[in-house]
């Protein structure tokens, strides 16, 4: 019995200190996304040389530099990503690459 009493005695301190532990610990800020500027957007509505009716959608984010083309699926009912470009990062390439 005071073997038993013990070993209840060492698994609720452990238990508790795990607790302490996670409940101190900061939270892991590895996998997280870097912060993002709220952006400041403008669509452009214009024709793709891919056939008729293939209208898309050009939308612009002008603080984060991106752009992102779709187009409107009718049969699902719902918008579809066709490219994106990171344009600082094409602002940054060498030329001809």
């Amino acid at each position: 019995m005071q073997n038993r009493r013990k070993w209840l005695i060492a698994a609720n301190l452990g238990l508790a200190g795990a607790a302490a532990v996670v409940w101190t610990a900061s939270p892991a800020l590895g996998l997280q996304p870097t912060a993002r500027a709220r952006g400041q957007y403008t669509m452009v509505a214009g024709e793709m040389r891919s056939g008729p009716n293939s209208s898309a959608i050009y939308i612009f984010d002008s603080v984060n530099q991106e752009m992102v083309a779709v187009r409107w699926n009718e049969s699902r009912t719902e918008l579809d990503g066709l490219d994106y470009r990171n344009l600082d990062a094409d602002q940054t390439k060498a030329p001809g690459r």
